[in-house]
């Protein structure tokens, strides 16, 4: 990820939800400046919020630590989840029996684009 290029990523591996859930908070975040969606997130009901957040404030640092990009030009390009692994459990039953249970994880992933605002000259 160069200067040209403009685009800073921050990836969550291990996030304890299923990403049917976490996609509704990231899809709730696409396309708005970063400090916005961070306020966002602040006043979201879900749990899930927090740990996007996180991830989102993770991104704006990897932009200005490691590229030098202003703050206040980001804006979340894309921000989207994939599964993680997977834990199985068991459920004790009627008559002996026992039924799965599984308890999934996410990945999370934010992409950040500085957006040069363009002065118009009269």
């Amino acid at each position: 990820m160069d200067k040209k290029n403009s685009l800073v990523k921050a990836v969550n591996k291990n996030v304890r939800t299923s990403p049917r859930k976490l996609a509704l908070v990231c899809n709730f975040i696409k396309g708005k400046k970063a400090d916005i969606a961070l306020r966002d997130l602040e006043f979201s009901r879900k749990r899930i919020s927090k740990d996007v957040s996180k991830t989102v404030k993770s991104a704006i640092s990897n932009a200005e630590n490691n590229y030098q990009f202003d703050i206040d030009n980001l804006f979340v390009k894309e921000a989207y989840v994939g599964k993680s692994l997977v834990m199985k459990r068991f459920r004790p039953r009627a008559k002996g029996r026992a039924s799965p249970i599984k308890k999934p994880f996410s990945r999370i992933t934010i992409v950040l684009e500085e957006k040069k605002e363009k002065k118009v000259i009269r």
